[in-house]
């Protein structure tokens, strides 16, 4: 059984990959991309899901290949789609010229971009970022702290200290002011906006990645635990099923007909029965 260690994972997600390194191509075959940072599904086309990647925006296909939408090549480190909007997009992260790119927002499916607005002592970087399912207009990211925004991304003000090790970050559907943190220590769970956080699950174990789903379905992956499912602000956890190959999942999105998700490894897979098994998206 091949195992990998904690460290590894940290590493990947904070900018490190041992996949190639692609430069990025109007349109390769999906095991070519590398270096993925975000995920959505496409609610237009089944099977089909978007990339954010250190070399740009794609839109992997279900015959297995990924075309590359972005007119850019920059590296989206933060990602997040609109809720009700699927040609609105918004991202942060580095030009690839180098700097930071504030925030930024397409609202063409992600061929153009422009900027939304610095954040607070930005232009930012946000590796961790999410807007309400809810209410599109409450955003938050981390940038030397926990900031929000509370008019869809215009402008921005600091809450307060991030969690330490904060990895992910998810918004209540319901409620905009509960925040879920995936932490290099454990998950965590904030009701008043992140200006407090106790512990989400009882395993005590580090979360990679934590999601909200329209619905108000919760999902996070733990480290040594596997997939935990649960609903909006509940404390009862369900375990769903292990990734292949015993990676951790870094991105994760809940589509209408299935569920996606990257591995530390780069490889893209797809759930039909609700996160219990998983398989490679077509061409991996």
């Amino acid at each position: 059984m091949k195992t990998v260690s904690i460290a590894s994972v940290l590493a990947i997600l904070a900018g490190g990959m041992f996949a190639p390194i692609v430069i990025a191509a109007e349109r390769v075959p999906l095991s070519q991309v590398s270096h993925i940072h975000g995920i959505a599904a496409d609610p237009a086309t089944p099977g089909a899901v978007y990339l954010a990647t250190h070399y740009g925006l794609y839109r992997a296909l279900p015959d297995g290949s990924a075309e590359r939408i972005s007119q850019t090549r920059d590296d989206f480190m933060g990602f997040t789609p609109h809720p009700a909007d699927p040609q609105v997009f918004f991202a942060s992260g580095h030009p690839q010229g180098g700097g930071n790119l504030g925030i930024i927002r397409s609202a063409d499916g992600g061929v153009t971009w422009g900027k939304l607005a610095p954040g607070v002592k930005g232009p930012v970087d946000f590796h961790a970022m999410d807007v309400s399912k809810g209410n599109p207009q409450v955003m938050y990211g981390v940038h030397g702290g926990l900031q929000v925004s509370r008019d869809g991304g215009k402008t921005w003000a600091m809450v307060g200290p991030a969690p330490e090790g904060l990895l992910d970050l998810a918004i209540g559907t319901k409620d905009p002011d509960l925040l879920y943190a995936a932490t290099k220590v454990q998950l965590l769970i904030s009701r008043d906006g992140g200006r407090s956080w106790a512990p989400a699950h009882t395993v005590n174990r580090p979360a990679t990645m934590v999601d909200v789903a329209s619905d108000g379905t919760v999902h996070a992956y733990l480290y040594g635990h596997g997939l935990a499912r649960t609903q909006e602000g509940s404390p009862a956890w369900s375990k769903l099923g292990e990734l292949p190959g015993e990676n951790a999942m870094l991105h994760f999105s809940a589509g209408r007909d299935a569920l996606y998700a990257v591995r530390q490894d780069s490889a893209v897979l797809k759930s039909a029965d609700g996160g219990k098994t998983w398989q490679p998206l077509a061409g991996r």
